[in-house]
């Protein structure tokens, strides 16, 4: 999945960038509170695709 593509899923969910590492990206929900951290590759696989999409409730 292309990171640009998993990015408008988190948002349409309601997430939003908390902050910008070196090689990652933290993303956050407010409605839980959860922060998960999102690879700043431009391809993410998919099973890891899918797995910060259910951690932050996103799906």
């Amino acid at each position: 999945m292309k990171r640009r593509d998993l990015e408008k899923k988190l948002r349409i969910a309601g997430c939003y960038l908390k902050r910008e590492g070196s090689s990652h990206s933290l993303w956050i929900n407010p409605k839980n509170g959860i922060i998960e951290a999102v690879p700043r590759h431009k391809e993410i696989k998919e099973p890891l695709a899918r797995k910060i999409l259910k951690n932050l409730n996103a799906e």
